[in-house]
C-alpha cells in the first residue's frame, strides 16, 4: 500500500476473483463485539483512507500451495507466520505475505483466513465461515481493512469488528496465531508445511517493498515513520516498536517485549479480570490467558510443547488472543490502553 505496490495493482485486478457477494457462501461467523471499541463506528468510517491499490489490488491467496519444511528456502531469521490448528501446522513466510496480506486457507478440517498488515506489524487469524476474506485497499490507522465476499462488510484488522456494511458493529472470532522466525517455527513444528510462491500471481517475494526484517531496516525500524494518519497518537514509544498486546472486555493491555522477556510471567489486572501472559522464550513471544482463580503461575515450572504450554496450574486458566504490534497502531485502535513496561522497584 506504498507507491512501488502501484504497478502491481492493474495486473492484480485481472487476476484476481471478481467480488460477488452472491458467489461465496454464508458470511463469517458473527457475534458481538468481544474486544473494546473505543472509537464509534462513525469516527472509524470518517477516518478510512485510501492505501493506494484499489479493491483486490493486493490479491489475497485463495488457493494455496505447501511444500515440506524440507523443501522450503528460508533462512534462520526469516520472519514467518505460524499457525498450529487441530493438529496441523503451517508456516506462511512474511515475504510472501507482504505482497497478499490474506490467505484463505483450510487448516485442520477448518475454513480460516490468515491476515498480515505490514503497515502494522500485525498477524491475526479469523475463522471464516463459508465465505472468503479480500483486502479492500482501505487502511484505518494505517492497518489493514478487510472485507468478506459474502455480504462485502468491512473488517479493520486490529479491531476485528465491521464498520461498514450489514455486519456493522459484529465481531470475527480469532484464533492464534504465532509472528515468529523459521528457525523457531521449525525447532517447535518440524513436521510443518510451509506456504510456497506458487501463488498464482507474478511477484518478486526475495524483495520486501517496506525494507527487511533480517536484519531490521526501512519502514520496520522502531523510529522510523508511520505513512498514514492515525486518530489517536501516542509518542511514550517510537512508533514502530513492537508490543505484545491483550484485549478483553474490561479494555487493553501492552506489553513491552523487554518486560515480558525479562520476567517470564506478567500478570495485570484489568477491571475485575485478572490476566497472566507467559513468555514463550522459544518462539520470542507471548501467551495470554483470564486467570479467574488468580493462580500464581511459575517461570521455572513451566514447559512449551506443539500444544502450547503446559505446567503446574496452567489447566486453570482460559486462553485469551494475544498478538504483537506496532505501538502507534496498538495505541491508535487503544488510547486508553494498560501499558506494562515492568514491575516497579522499591
Amino acid at each position: 500500500m506504498i507507491p512501488n505496490l502501484l504497478r502491481y495493482s492493474t495486473l492484480s485486478i485481472v487476476l484476481s476473483l471478481v467480488s460477488m457477494p452472491s458467489a461465496y457462501g454464508s458470511p463469517p461467523g458473527q457475534h458481538p463485539p468481544q474486544v473494546p471499541v473505543v472509537h464509534s463506528i462513525e469516527s472509524f468510517r470518517e477516518a478510512v483512507r485510501s492505501g493506494g491499490p484499489g479493491k483486490d489490488g493486493i490479491p489475497s491467496i485463495d488457493r494455496p500451495r505447501f511444500q515440506s519444511a524440507d523443501q522450503a528456502t528460508l533462512s534462520e531469521g526469516d520472519k514467518v507466520i505460524g499457525v498450529y490448528h487441530r493438529g496441523q501446522a503451517r508456516a506462511y513466510p512474511q515475504r510472501i505475505l507482504v505482497w497478499h496480506e490474506i490467505v484463505n486457507d483450510d487448516v485442520g478440517g477448518d475454513a480460516l483466513s490468515i491476515t498480515y498488515c505490514p503497515l502494522t506489524g500485525t498477524a491475526l487469524g479469523f475463522k471464516r465461515g463459508e465465505t472468503e476474506f479480500g483486502v479492500s485497499g482501505k487502511l484505518v490507522n494505517s492497518n489493514l481493512i478487510m472485507y468478506d465476499r459474502a455480504t462485502d462488510s468491512e473488517w479493520p484488522q486490529i479491531l476485528g469488528v465491521a464498520i461498514d456494511g450489514p455486519l456493522v458493529n459484529q465481531g470475527l472470532e480469532e484464533f492464534r496465531v504465532f509472528w515468529t522466525t523459521w528457525g523457531a517455527w521449525r525447532a517447535r513444528h518440524p513436521e510443518t508445511e510451509v506456504l510456497t510462491e506458487e501463488t498464482g500471481f507474478v511477484r518478486n517475494y526475495r524483495r520486501d517493498p517496506y525494507g527487511s526484517y533480517n536484519p531490521v531496516t526501512g519502514y520496520y525500524a522502531p523510529d522510523s515513520r508511520r505513512l498514514f494518519p492515525v486518530m489517536e497518537r501516542d509518542d511514550r514509544f517510537p512508533p514502530k516498536t513492537v508490543v505484545f498486546g491483550v484485549r478483553g472486555p474490561e479494555g487493553a493491555l501492552a506489553i513491552t517485549r523487554e518486560a515480558l522477556r525479562n520476567e517470564g510471567v506478567v500478570d495485570v489486572t484489568l477491571g475485575e479480570r485478572r490476566y497472566t501472559v507467559i513468555h514463550d522464550p522459544g518462539l520470542d513471544t507471548g501467551w495470554a490467558f483470564h486467570n479467574p482463580e488468580e493462580v500464581d503461575i511459575q517461570p521455572a515450572a513451566l514447559d512449551f510443547t506443539a500444544d502450547g504450554v503446559v505446567g503446574p496450574g496452567i489447566d486453570s486458566l482460559e486462553a485469551v488472543n494475544g498478538f504483537e504490534a506496532m505501538w502507534f497502531a496498538w495505541a491508535a485502535f487503544y488510547p486508553d490502553t494498560h501499558l506494562y513496561e515492568g514491575q516497579e522497584v522499591p
